[in-house]
């Protein structure tokens, strides 16, 4: 066996709660087993875990991480995701496959935020070479996770974001009944209202978005100076 994953859950099972796993899978809808560990100590037992035995050898990251995200808590997907946000710099293009797969395995936005804001969107930026290939493919696939880390890859980005491809990207989902398509639009035009308002305000007033969506883009902008002029609201 793996001895990174049998080491974790050695010190997972030391700390399991039967009845805040129960809270915690009602949070959830019900889609994940949780073995009970709340946050900060999960933290904790995963911080003492990955300084304990020194980096993973390359040979392994890949191996231990699906391992990770084989096991039913979910527990084990989040240190995955931890394990891979350290080794962030070492991650290339031989990776993508992997983080692809993370993406629409056991999905949710938990995971799927985290995957594509912390550990895509940085590997990307460093070879953008990649991006009209990779992510070309993944707003063009029916796969809603696939869609919204196309969406939400730039999201860190600020004045390295490429607003073509972001205006782009939300005008070919507009009109997607899904949440969390909405919600993701929203939010990317959130964080990039931060680098350049107006860019924002202009197509905000002329794009099909949803409510939500446009809601959602302008909270930041609203909050900050709640008079500016948004234009005739449109809906989809």
């Amino acid at each position: 066996m793996n001895e990174w994953i049998s080491d974790l859950q050695a010190r997972f099972a030391a700390v399991t709660d039967r009845k805040e796993a129960t809270v915690m899978k009602a949070y959830m809808r019900g889609q994940f087993e949780f073995a009970g560990i709340k946050s900060p100590l999960r933290t904790a037992i995963v911080r003492e875990w990955l300084s304990g035995r020194g980096d993973v050898p390359a040979a392994l990251l890949e191996e231990t991480v699906r391992g990770l995200w084989e096991l039913p808590e979910r527990e084990y997907t989040y240190a995955a995701l931890d394990l891979l946000a350290k080794q962030a710099k070492r991650l290339n293009e031989r990776h993508l496959e992997l983080l692809e797969t993370l993406v629409v395995t056991n999905s949710w936005w938990d995971t799927v935020d985290a995957l594509a804001a912390s550990l895509i969107g940085p590997l990307l930026l460093r070879h953008p070479q990649l991006a009209p290939v990779h992510a070309e493919k993944w707003i063009a696939s029916d796969n809603i996770w696939l869609q919204r880390t196309a969406l939400l890859f730039q999201l860190k980005y600020k004045r390295s974001t490429d607003p073509d491809r972001l205006f782009d990207y939300i005008r070919r989902t507009a009109d997607s009944r899904e949440f969390f398509i909405r919600k993701a639009i929203g939010w990317a035009l959130r964080e990039y209202s931060k680098t350049d308002a107006e860019a924002v305000i202009r197509f905000v007033e002329l794009a099909p978005l949803s409510p939500l969506s446009r809601r959602e883009a302008l909270k930041w902008l609203d909050r900050q100076s709640p008079g500016h002029s948004r234009g005739k609201e449109r809906t989809t």
